[in-house]
Order: C-alpha cells, then sequence, then structure tokens
C-alpha cells in the first residue's frame, strides 16, 4: 500500500516548514554494546488475528458471492479446504467484523452439508468477533454462509452521484490490514496463504473485477467468475464493481477505470511495461501473470493498494505530466517485496513497504533518472525525520514490538516505508550493487509465496550478504537500524542537485518582491514545487500568498500534492482567499494523506472548526469509512479542546 512518492504521516501533515530540520538520531553506533540485531519476541506470532494456523490453515477459499447495491451487503458463501496440523485441535477459529454467520457446515464427499456448531464472540472494538467452529473430526472442507453489514469497514459503496460518470453505482475493498475480515470469515493474518476462486453476481450493467484473472474481453452480464492460481495472504483478497471499461497498455497490462477516466489514465500509466520490465531485469521475472490497473473513484481512502494481479490507484496521482507515477512504480514492487514475499505479522510490515519503497526507487530510477529518484528520495526522508520527532521511540524502530491491542493501521507511519528503504539504501551502498542486487534478488526466490519475520531476514542476510564482506557493517549498525528509535547517526541522506535550484530560487522570492524567472520554474516537477511549498516556514504575509498564487494558480489546483501544503500554509496565514477551495477539495477528495492536513489546520480555530464540521457535513457521504473515522477522531479533539478553554 503506498500513499506515493510522499507519505506524508499525519504528525508531519501538523508541521509546516520543517523542509531542512534535522533528524533525531541514535547515538553513534561504535559507542553501544555489541548487539545481536535480533528481537527475542516470537515474531511469527500475528497478535491481530484470532486464528490458530498452528493447529489448522486454509489452504484454498472458494467463494460464491452476490452484490445487492440496493442494501449495500454482500451476501453467500465461504468454502474452505483446510490443513489439519494439530490432531487434538477441535475447532476452526475465524476472524470477522460485523457478520452475520448463519450457518456453518461441513461438506461431506458428493456435496453433502452436515451442520457444525459455532459461536460467534462478543466484538472486539479493534479486532471484531472470534468465530468458533467446532470441528473435532477435521472436515476437510468447511463452509459458511454469512453476509455483510452495510457499515463493513473494508467496503465503501457508492451512489451514482458519488462518481466520474455519474452514471451507475460503484463498489470496492480495501482489506489491509485487518479488513478482510469484515467482507469474508477468514484467518485474517498475513501468515496464512491461499488460493481462491470466486463465483460472483451483481446487477447486469456493473463490471465486477477481483484481485485475480480478470479477463480484458469480459463480457457484463452480471454473473462472473475468478481463480487466483497463486497463494494470498488475506488483505490481498479484494473486489469491485462499477461502470468500468479497459484499455490495454501492452499485452500484459492495461487500466480498468470509467470510460471518461480510462483514457487519462492509461496515457498517465503509459510507462508500466517499462516498469515491469525494469523490475523484472533486477529481481527476477513477474510471476503473477497480468499487471493491470483499476482506477478509483476520489474517495478511495490511500494512493494504491497492491492487490495482485489488480492495482487499485487513486486518481489524485493522474495529473497529466507522470510526476506522480512512483505510485504505479510502489504497487509494481510489491509484486515481489510483499505480495510474493509477504511479512508474517504486522509488527513486521517494514519487510513489505520498506523493501517495496526500495524497489521503487530502482525502478523510478530506471525509468527516469537517478536525479527523479533522488528527490523522491530527499522528500521521504525529510518528512520522516520531522515525523519521529514527535513519535514513541518504540514505534521508531523497523522491528516493532508486539502490537497486542492496538489497530495495525493505527501502527503503520513512514517508519516501515522511509526508515526501511533508508536500511536497505545503507546496505546496498556497503556492499555496492554487483553484490547488493543478487542478494535482494535470492531474498524474493528463495522466499517466494511464503511469510517471513525479520528474524529470517536477519539470518538470510548474515548467511547471505554479511560474509561477502564481513568489514562492512557491524552488528552494532544492524541493531540501530532495526531495534533502536531514530534514524542512525551515520545514514547517508540523499541530497538532490535540483533542489538546490529550487532552494535558491524560494530564498530569492522570500527576500525580495519578484517569483522565481519563469524559465526555472516552466520545468519544474511535482517535487520541485513540494520543496518550494514545504520550505516557505510556517506562515507567510498575505501579500507574499498573494503574490504566489496570482503567478502559479495554486488555489483550485488539481494537483493533490500541491494542495495538501499550499491550503495548510494558507489557513495558518489567515489568507482566507483560499479557504473555499480548501472546502471544495476536502470535499471532493477522500484520500486521507491529502486531506487530513487540511483539517488539521482548519479546526486549530473556532471559525476553521466551524467550516471544518459543515464541509465534512456534506463531505462523509462520499468518505470511506477509514477517512471518515480519522476526520471524526480528529473533529471530536478539536471540539473538547475548545470545550476546555
Amino acid at each position: 500500500m503506498r500513499t506515493p512518492f510522499l507519505l506524508l504521516p499525519l504528525a508531519m501533515a501538523f508541521v509546516a516548514g520543517c523542509a531542512n530540520e534535522p533528524a533525531a538520531a541514535v547515538a553513534d553506533p561504535a559507542a553501544q554494546k555489541p548487539a545481536t540485531a535480533v528481537n527475542t519476541v516470537n515474531r511469527s506470532h500475528d497478535e491481530s488475528s484470532y486464528a490458530e494456523p498452528d493447529k489448522v490453515v486454509i489452504k484454498d477459499l472458494a467463494l460464491d458471492l452476490k452484490l445487492d447495491f440496493d442494501h449495500k451487503q454482500i451476501a453467500g458463501t465461504a468454502t474452505y479446504t483446510l490443513d489439519w496440523k494439530d490432531k487434538a485441535a477441535t475447532q476452526l477459529v475465524l476472524d470477522t467484523r460485523e457478520l452475520t454467520i448463519e450457518k456453518v457446515d461441513a461438506v461431506e464427499a458428493g456435496g453433502t452439508l452436515s451442520p457444525l456448531p459455532f459461536q460467534l464472540a462478543s466484538a472486539d472494538k479493534v479486532f471484531g468477533s472470534k468465530l468458533s467452529i467446532e470441528a473435532p473430526q477435521h472436515p476437510q472442507t468447511v463452509q459458511v454462509t454469512y453476509h455483510t453489514a452495510s457499515t463493513a469497514s473494508g467496503l465503501q459503496w457508492l451512489e451514482p452521484s458519488m462518481t466520474e460518470g455519474k452514471r451507475l453505482p460503484f463498489m470496492f475493498s480495501q482489506s489491509q490490514a485487518i479488513h478482510a475480515r469484515s467482507w469474508v470469515p477468514l484467518q485474517d493474518t498475513p501468515s496464512v496463504r491461499f488460493t481462491y476462486s470466486a463465483h460472483v453476481v451483481s446487477r447486469p450493467d456493473v463490471m465486477v473485477l477481483m484481485s485475480a484473472d480478470n479477463d480484458p474481453k469480459a463480457v457484463r452480464d452480471g454473473d462472473y467468475s475468478f481463480k487466483m492460481p497463486q497463494p494470498i495472504p488475506s488483505y490481498l483478497l479484494a473486489i469491485a464493481a462499477g461502470d468500468l471499461v479497459f484499455e490495454p497498455i501492452s499485452g500484459r497490462s492495461g487500466v480498468w477505470a470509467e470510460p471518461s477516466m480510462v483514457g487519462k489514465a492509461a496515457k498517465e500509466f503509459e510507462d508500466t511495461e517499462k516498469m515491469i520490465g525494469a523490475a523484472e531485469k533486477l529481481y527476477g521475472p513477474y510471476r503473477w501473470g497480468r499487471y493491470d490497473m483499476l482506477v478509483l473513484p476520489p474517495s478511495f481512502p490511500f494512493g494504491g493498494m497492491e492487490n495482485p494481479r489488480l492495482t487499485f490507484a487513486t486518481p489524485t496521482v493522474i495529473v497529466g505530466d507522470k510526476s506522480l507515477v512512483s505510485l504505479i512504480a510502489h504497487e509494481l514492487a510489491h509484486s515481489w517485496s510483499g505480495n510474493l514475499v509477504t511479512n508474517a505479522s504486522w509488527k513486521d510490515i517494514w519487510l513489505n513497504e520498506g523493501f517495496t519503497t526500495y524497489v521503487q526507487a530502482r525502478i523510478t530510477e530506471a525509468l527516469y533518472g537517478p536525479e527523479m529518484a533522488e528527490m523522491e528520495r530527499e522528500i521521504d526522508q525529510t518528512d520522516l525525520l520531522a515525523e519521529v520527532k514527535g513519535m514513541n521511540p518504540a514505534d521508531q524502530a523497523l522491528a516493532l514490538p508486539p502490537l497486542t491491542e492496538r489497530d495495525p493501521d493505527d501502527a503503520l507511519s513512514q517508519v516501515a516505508y522511509v526508515k526501511g528503504a533508508w536500511f536497505l539504501q545503507f546496505l546496498e551502498q556497503r556492499f555496492g550493487r554487483a553484490v547488493f542486487d543478487p542478494f535482494l534478488r535470492g531474498w524474493f526466490d528463495d522466499h517466494a509465496f511464503q511469510s517471513a519475520t525479520t528474524d529470517q531476514f536477519v539470518a538470510y542476510l548474515k548467511k547471505n550478504l554479511l560474509p561477502k564482506n564481513p568489514n562492512a557493517v557491524t552488528a552494532a549498525e544492524l541493531d540501530a537500524w532495526l531495534n533502536e528509535p531514530g534514524i542512525p547517526a551515520f545514514a547517508q541522506k540523499a541530497r538532490s542537485r535540483n533542489f538546490s535550484i529550487v532552494d535558491t530560487a524560494r530564498i530569492a522570492f522570500l527576500g525580495s518582491d519578484q517569483l522565481p524567472n519563469r524559465q526555472v520554474t516552466s520545468e519544474w516537477s511535482t517535487q520541485e514545487w513540494v520543496r518550494f511549498i514545504d520550505g516557505m516556514g510556517k506562515t507567510l504575509p498575505l501579500e507574499k500568498l498573494a503574490q504566489l498564487d496570482r503567478g502559479y494558480k495554486f488555489t483550485g489546483t488539481a494537483n493533490g500534492e500541491i494542495a495538501m501544503r499550499w491550503y495548510p500554509l494558507a489557513i495558518r496565514s489567515g489568507y482566507t482567499e483560499a479557504q473555499a477551495a480548501a472546502g471544495e477539495f476536502i470535499q471532493r477528495v477522500g484520500r486521507r494523506k491529502l486531506v487530513l492536513p487540511i483539517y488539521a489546520e482548519l479546526v486549530k480555530t473556532p471559525e476553521g472548526l466551524a467550516f471544518a464540521k459543515e464541509v465534512f457535513a456534506r463531505a462523509k457521504p462520499g468518505y470511506h469509512p477509514i477517512t471518515t473515522a480519522s476526520v471524526e477522531e480528529m473533529l471530536a479533539k478539536a471540539e473538547a479542546g475548545a470545550a476546555k478553554r
């Protein structure tokens, strides 16, 4: 999952002008005591799931579902092929959230159904309800009949008015991290991988797609079948339905989108086949058949989601100049890191996101040059250094402590993405690409279609990389990256040549009444504009803001990366001319990364809080439940704070 090249986290989003602030770093590792770089925690255990994979494991899932847009409900059956590991086990335990379980049956030879007793526990706020199925005879196949709630956290149902074309309703899923359990009863843990098939019935005028073998030539008829032959974890289970058409990019890649969007998306993502080829040269063959992309409505709460064979993507990255297509590089990179080799639990999510962010940069470099990759690294690293200043020290480690009662969504930060990628780049720098690239490819090959832990990676590192140059990395340095807070003092920071020009132009503007020369700014990419705005400081005089707005039309921009920086700066500075456009933006777009920084600035004043509540009331029907929950929490805290004053 990616909130793409700029995962500006909430901690950073609420702070302005931090572009050049130094990091909070750990002490020099040479002064630390010797370390093993391995935690004593059982990292294979997943605290975020009720499942007991040491006793029984789902090997295959067969879904038979009906989509009901009127009632915002999915109903049907989930049939599991099981591998019983423990002869003494008597139960199959599944994760659910807001599901109504109608019945559970063992499927006997010939298809005969035999009822099995089951119990659905009271709901936990974070983890949902534990479903315990009595199965002392260890049936090989079990079927659960169920239906979802209209409020399922992993599904969003959109009225036609909330879509691009405004003709047909739209529905899509978001299963990561533990939302799959809200639309399918599952062992909802990344430590369990299964193949799956699905038969889905829907109204005949919508196209249904899944994270499986979607046929680009499929006909809309309301009856669809899918198959995913490679084993995947539950969070990669995905479904979408709407007014969707297909446009090819290459023989194995293309774009699904609403008719008015598909052409623009295909043009923006036209380098996808080149990206696949670049990744294959580095890390081996693409193993998932097709690589297609689905452009969702603006309410999608994230930048992208790496559902195998069908990346879900936000339309906010389609800006006309390919400057935000690192999103596609990131989600494609997941085809090796995350989808192919998966973190066994969410406390090791850096194995997914850090590896992917590193691979993304290598793809970007191969297609768009080292300077583009370096700009994106520097933006990411700058944001991370600002974020860790306000973080719990334990959350700054790559190998997180057990999440226990924490929602894994809340534990995710830039640490997993950027510190993880920074660590891999550190290894690359110490060993050289000629050594490190084959090592990383070997990690993917040797652990393909498996789930892994940080401890396993460290063991693999010690066996297959460190002996190549025993003096290249110390145990203390590994420990600093994996288990210590902050960024190690010895980490080499990214340095973009282009940003030196941007910084010079910004300093000149702040010290004069003249905008930078158009010959300089006319060729700037999104990354350079981001750097320009980020360095402006906490506030600007109104005349400076008006001058920028006249020159560059920031207010009303269609570029979300610019909007999420310009509007907070304008709000903090009292530039009321931008408020209406800011409200329109956060009403139209539901991507958390883009809207939360704007809400965060609005709620700091009574007038802004009132305006934010008005906008949210209009926006809420079109927001995803994940975005809605984040905004509601922010508004509630702001109101509580205002009441105390």
